[in-house]
Order: structure tokens, then sequence, then C-alpha cells
């Protein structure tokens, strides 16, 4: 049996509708809501363009490296612990190659100390779920009891898991070579040896 439609005169089946576009999106938000999720923060997130979600992902980012800087300063194992994935592979400023677990017991040992660490330049670049973050950092303090002091570069990979949070899973560090100090002997030494000519003896035709 079908029926007229009084306006558009469109026949219109009474069984075996199809769905319709416009009932999906309700369909999602009362799943949503069944769920337990924020209706208007699925909204914004449902119509929020791309190049926002991106520029929000690295605000977050930019916030988790200064989390980190905090608890490293403050020798903050549980926050370090919370911000470090389970498969966390490290690579120190003088090579050493740390677990997660490894990295914390470093710091609750206090074989790690930092005094200063300011940080600058940084970029954040986003790759699907990946961010990677590059910096300058200005580094005091001790490691294995011996100081550190100097300028370093180092590279820090996040993941955005499926839970919504962001967790560390890389890092590696390298110091920038500085200018050389005109006092030091060992410098002295070198240039002169630059500048100083071989006497090799003279050979003839033979």
């Amino acid at each position: 049996m079908r029926l007229i439609g009084l306006v558009s005169g469109t026949q219109m089946p009474l069984g075996g509708r199809p769905i319709r576009r416009r009932l999906i999106q309700p369909t999602i938000l009362l799943t949503a809501v069944v769920m337990g999720f924020s209706v208007p923060a699925l909204c914004a997130a449902w119509n929020q363009p791309l190049h926002e979600k991106k520029h929000a992902a690295k605000q977050q980012v930019e916030a988790l490296e200064e989390q980190w800087r905090q608890a490293q300063l403050a020798g903050d194992v549980a926050t370090m612990d919370k911000l470090l994935s389970d498969d966390y592979i490290g690579i120190s400023i003088t090579g050493q190659v740390n677990t997660k677990e490894q990295q914390l017991d470093r710091m609750r040992l206090h074989k790690v100390v930092l005094t200063r660490l300011d940080l600058g330049d940084r970029q954040v670049k986003l790759i699907g779920s990946i961010a990677i973050v590059t910096s300058r950092a200005e580094v005091e303090g001790t490691n294995d009891g011996a100081p550190v002091k100097g300028t370093f570069r180092y590279t820090r990979v996040y993941q955005h898991l499926p839970t919504g949070l962001w967790k560390i899973t890389s890092f590696e560090a390298t110091r920038v070579p500085g200018p050389r100090d005109p006092s030091d002997p060992r410098n002295g030494s070198r240039d002169a040896a630059k500048k100083t000519p071989q006497n090799l003896p003279s050979r003839g035709p033979s």
C-alpha cells in the first residue's frame, strides 16, 4: 500500500524506509549520551576544522612539555611516570639508553639532578597520532655525580592514545658545541699544531 504525499506528490512507502542522513547525527548524539560523553564537547569536536584541531593538539603537547620540565626540576617521579609510555626508550645526553623504569629509577636515586632547565626554539610537528618536539635546552645539574652544564638539542616524541592521552614514547638529546675557550691549553696546542708546518727532510730527485 502506498500513499501520495500531500505536498510533493512523491510516493512514500510505509515500510522499509531508507535511513536518511539527517538521522545519523542525532543517532550518534544519543549514543554519546548513553555512553556518558559530553554532548557539547562531542558537537564541538564534530564541527571543529582540521587546522583548529591541530592547533589544539600542539597546545596540549606544549603544556605537557612544561609539565615534564617542572617534574624534572622537582624530581617529581609520579608525574614523570604518568607522562611516559610503558614502551618508552630514551637516549640521554651521555648516550645512555634508558627504558621507562630505568629512567624513573635514576630520578628516584637522584642519579640525575637538574637545577636549571631553560627551553627555547621549540617546534611541534604533528604526523597523525604522533607529535615530534624539537627544542633547545640550557641545562645545569649533575649526572651520576658529575657536573653537567651546557646547551643541548633534543627530540621528544609523543603518541596520542585512543584514551585521549598523550604519552612520551621516545627521547634523544645531543650537546651543542660551544665556542672554544682561548685560555684552555688544549685548544691552544691544537691550534698551534695546525699552524706549525711539518718540517720534513727534503728529498732530491732520485
